[in-house]
């Protein structure tokens, strides 16, 4: 890419211009369908917007991973709440102010003026039925001086509330950098690891940092070594722009804003030395270089617009080509072939009740070697563990190993179904005739909105049996809560070892549920996929043939498109400078 960004305004100007020519042709955009256009003038407000607002760093990552505190740790400030269930449950956009100011942003553009407690969750779930429309974001003004040079958006965990999923996507759309936060207790899952293959990778951006928060609950220096070296040896094979960093969020916190520093570990030093680093880094690489970073995003969304509006035109083009005896021939071995794999769809459907079958069993065997194990450990911890890092963590700890364990299961079989879903997808696609057509050219990014809804729609099945709060087995909760009402080690211990065969007969219960979950989306969404791709093909087929019967339509056709081409290759030309 280019170093010399002396021209970009005006090339970025220019390049919206051409689009604008664009959608600004009625018979062109009639062409191109309604739907299309709409999205493409959504996008070139996004980049106007980009280029109006502030530069906007996207904080994200899984429930319970505490990106509030680091928010408030970067501010140092008590700006962003924490300690609510089960983190953050709106998206809050902090940004400079000389004095602290809270509002609810409506859907509608209206603003309505909060109070600093008023973002505790109780407290704000009982303000949204009163609220006139819906609520798209929280702003939060802070005189924090970063905020002088971008504003932070906190986010909901991944996989916490369902309804705010498409919320948190647009903001990462709109994000120009983002922090990803993983825990060192829940060391990047694969449900994390498909998160930012499919979500942040997609979005080209030029820096990305992960940060391992909670390094304060390792016991020593190998144990912090040992996850930091796991999480970015994972990192460079998935997005090897990122930066990873070892941190404690609330030792620094704690730390800059005079609170007491418990330092039970001596690591101390160590901590605020970690913190320091990502800082520094962050003002280095995004702070001084955030106008060049924004210009290189804005670049790389005119990219993806130029480039699926040409795959767009060269769809249409290939369809009109077709002469009418092609198209009436296509028509009818298209609905002879769809009666044919209707019937040839439900034999196929066992096979999969069956692999999901095997799935279930293979997890009942992993969490009966985990348990097994399991027990050991914390029978071990009598005579090993000292009796305040008991008190502390080990109630977190055996949580944390239990769901981790509960879902490990699940997301290995997760991928596993995908897979043979969108296999299956891809064979429905060959024998309708698909390829042959429209969808043939689906763009990346398309691609990758299919692929996520797929995945997204397990997860829901997998979480129907589970503690949406926690993300935790449901029915294995109460006997966690008898031992958190403990306080002493040995009561601890005694109470989880009391509770150890309850605890694996209802998570492994809780597991077959998820099973459950499993054959039914299995089974729903094949369907799904069949009809829409019927109806994708018919629709498609269907158009083509409409197009055919008038030549001089067609003529004009070729005439708009071939117009379009041309307009959208001067643009490429700029962009290729960038």
């Amino acid at each position: 890419m280019s170093e010399n960004y002396d021209n970009a305004a005006r090339d970025i100007a220019f390049v919206r211009e051409q689009m604008k020519k664009l959608l600004d042709d009625k018979e062109l955009c009639a062409t191109l369908g309604d739907e299309y256009t709409t999205r493409m003038k959504k996008w070139d407000t996004i980049i106007g917007k980009k280029l109006d607002e502030p530069f906007s760093l996207v904080v994200i990552g899984d429930f319970k991973r505490g990106k509030s505190t680091i928010i408030n740790a970067i501010l140092g400030r008590s700006a962003a709440p924490v300690n609510v269930a089960p983190e953050t449950f709106t998206i809050n956009r902090f940004s400079y102010g000389e004095a602290p100011t809270v509002e609810a942003v409506l859907a509608n553009g209206k603003r309505v003026t909060l109070t600093p407690d008023d973002l505790a969750r109780e407290r704000l779930l009982n303000l949204l039925d009163f609220f006139p429309d819906q609520l798209e974001y929280i702003d939060v003004t802070s005189d924090a001086p970063i905020l002088k040079e971008i504003q932070i958006v906190d986010t909901p965990g991944l996989s916490d509330l369902d309804d705010l999923d498409n919320q948190v996507k647009d903001f990462l759309i709109k994000a120009d950098a983002v922090i990803y936060v993983a825990s060192a207790l829940s060391p990047f899952s694969e449900s994390e690891q498909y998160f930012i293959a499919s979500n942040i990778v997609p979005q080209n951006f030029s820096k990305v940092f992960v940060l391992i928060n909670m390094i304060d609950a390792m016991n020593t220096m190998e144990d912090i070594e040992r996850i930091t070296k796991h999480i970015s040896e994972k990192c460079a094979q998935i997005i090897p722009v990122a930066e990873v960093f070892g941190i404690s969020g609330i030792d620094e916190y704690r730390r800059k804003i005079g609170l007491n520093r418990p330092d039970i570990k001596g690591f101390q030093d160590y901590y605020e030395e970690q913190f320091l680093k990502f800082e520094l880094a962050m003002q280095r690489e995004v702070i001084t270089q955030k106008d060049t970073i924004r210009t290189e995003r804005v670049f790389s969304m005119l990219k993806i617009m130029m480039s699926d509006t040409l795959n767009r035109l060269n769809m249409i083009g290939d369809m009109i080509k077709m002469d009418r005896e092609k198209l009436d021939k296509l028509s009818s071995d298209f609905e002879n072939e769809c009666s044919t794999l209707a019937a040839a769809l439900d034999a196929q459907k066992p096979k999969i009740l069956l692999s999901i079958t095997e799935m279930q069993q293979e997890a009942e065997h992993w969490m009966y070697e985990f348990f097994t194990k399991l027990r050991e450990d914390i029978v071990a911890c009598r005579a090993t563990a000292d009796e305040a890092d008991i008190e502390r963590h080990f109630y977190s700890y055996l949580m944390d190993k239990v769901g981790e364990a509960y879902r490990r299961c699940l997301e290995i079989h997760q991928q596993k179904l995908n897979d043979i879903i969108n296999d299956m997808g891809a064979q429905l696609s060959r024998k309708l005739g698909i390829q042959d057509l429209a969808s043939a050219r689906i763009s990346c990014s398309e691609a990758v909105n299919v692929n996520s809804f797929v995945a997204d729609k397990i997860k829901q099945a997998a979480s129907q049996g589970a503690d949406r709060d926690v993300g935790f087995p449901a029915t294995t909760l109460p006997f966690f809560r008898n031992i958190m009402k403990k306080n002493k080690q040995t009561e601890i211990i005694d109470c989880a070892l009391e509770n150890y065969d309850d605890i694996r007969t209802s998570t492994i219960k809780d597991l077959k549920d998820c099973y459950k979950n499993f054959e039914d989306f299995a089974t729903a969404q094949l369907d799904d996929i069949y009809r829409t791709q019927e109806e994708v093909g018919r629709e498609t087929v269907s158009q083509a043939i409409e197009m055919s019967r008038s030549n001089e339509n067609i003529a004009e056709m070729r005439r708009n498109i071939s117009a379009a081409v041309g307009i959208i290759t001067e643009a490429v030309k700029v962009l290729e400078n960038y």
